[in-house]
């Protein structure tokens, strides 16, 4: 018996006696295009089992360790849109050793929120290294890798900073907090403009980082030539309770105020920026581009370029009549964008963008207008309009 034919029977043993720990990475030591790829044989840190594990042909493994448990659902959401798959939650399939299993796909590499429903409740996954927190329930991140890294992931190219700010509001009584991202070479003795960037509903300024990678998708389109170094700085735009009964009576108005008497004046004294409505851009995504929408459009004193992302109104004409009817809004609009996902465009949530769209044209607003992605009403939509559109024709227009 030669050393090969004993090295491969106490394989056999370890693979037997271990099944487990060839499940997965998830090691959270470098930042992987591919962490729920199965590299190293190991389960994640202080989890029962791995999931999820992403396969190379695109195919996805879910695993639930709950043998108590009666039900395990997949329900509906970003995964679901980009199957095709209606509202129905997937159903897990328990094995004899409690665990219960959900294999998916093939799905386009991206990076995908999604929860579990275990007997009814919603949970984030478990075993799930890769969570975001927000101002909602915590859910999880499934990162499905293509053959390399991808626009929105860190690469070997020169990096900005991300700093938070945390300020004493007057308007909102409390300490609130600041995102701000400067590109490499940040140089002080230069001045930059500053795109405001703002969230969803129940999104906080750090989801634009971790959710919407927006540092790494800069970095890599000044890398790549395709965009002008800008500070983004990324305030929070809760400003009242999502579920107040007159949220959207109050917010926007709170917003502008929280803008004009700290976030800007913050910017403006911490770094070295323009401080003219040329400058000055907002964008959002969903309520963030109403409140870009609502805000920005009413404060043309302050901003020249908009991002309207997956966002509009049912009745521009009524809502937006100022902007509108306003015959000098040609020479004060500088860059104006309103773009959402290609299946969002297929739902519901095409009709407030499709009313501005329609509006602005009435208008003879000049804008730029599109539909791209293979996302819905989520993040993978909400990254491809940064990195496809947006970003790389602010302040590179003129």
């Amino acid at each position: 018996m030669n050393n090969r034919t004993i090295s491969f029977r106490w394989l056999v043993v370890f693979l037997v006696m271990f099944p487990s720990v060839l499940w997965a990475q998830q090691a959270n030591v470098n930042l992987d295009y591919n962490p729920q790829k199965n590299t190293e044989g190991l389960i994640p840190f202080s989890a029962p089992i791995n999931s999820p594990e992403v396969h190379n042909d695109h195919t996805v493994t879910f695993r639930v360790k709950a043998p108590n448990a009666t039900k395990v659902e997949l329900p509906s959401g970003a995964i679901h849109t980009s199957l095709g798959l209606g509202r129905e939650p997937l159903q897990f399939t328990k094995g004899d050793d409690g665990i219960w299993t959900l294999t998916i796909g093939p799905l386009i590499p991206d990076m995908y929120a999604y929860n579990l429903l275990i007997d009814g409740v919603q949970v984030a996954d478990p075993s799930n290294t890769y969570a975001a927190f927000t101002a909602m329930p915590p859910y999880s991140q499934l990162v499905v890798h293509g053959d390399s890294p991808a626009y929105y992931d860190a690469q070997n190219v020169p990096h900005g900073n991300v700093t938070r700010h945390v300020y004493h509001s007057e308007v909102t009584k409390g300490e609130r907090e600041l995102y701000v991202y400067t590109p490499p070479g940040y140089d002080s003795k230069k001045k930059y403009p500053v795109l405001y960037l703002v969230g969803g509903s129940g999104e906080l300024p750090s989801n634009w980082v971790y959710d919407g990678r927006v540092n790494f998708i800069i970095d890599n389109l000044l890398s790549e030539g395709k965009a002008a170094p800008m500070i983004i700085a990324i305030p929070n735009n809760q400003v009242v309770h999502r579920n107040h009964p007159k949220h959207t009576e109050l917010t926007f108005d709170i917003f502008e105020k929280e803008l004009r008497e700290h976030v800007i004046p913050l910017v403006d004294k911490s770094y070295s920026t323009i401080q003219t409505p040329k400058g000055r851009a907002i964008s959002g995504l969903s309520m963030g581009g109403r409140h870009s929408m609502f805000v920005g459009f009413s404060s043309l004193d302050l901003f020249a370029n908009f991002g309207i992302l997956s966002a509009g109104d049912n009745n521009p004409e009524v809502s937006l009549k100022d902007f509108l009817n306003d015959p000098k809004v040609g020479q004060k609009v500088d860059y104006l964008f309103v773009g959402q996902g290609t299946k969002e465009a297929q739902s519901f949530f095409n009709q407030r963008c499709q009313a501005l769209h329609d509006a602005l044209n009435n208008h003879k607003i000049e804008h730029e207008y599109y539909i791209g992605g293979h996302g819905g009403h989520d993040w993978g939509t909400w990254r491809h309009l940064l990195y496809y559109r947006f970003l790389p024709n602010l302040w590179r227009k003129n």
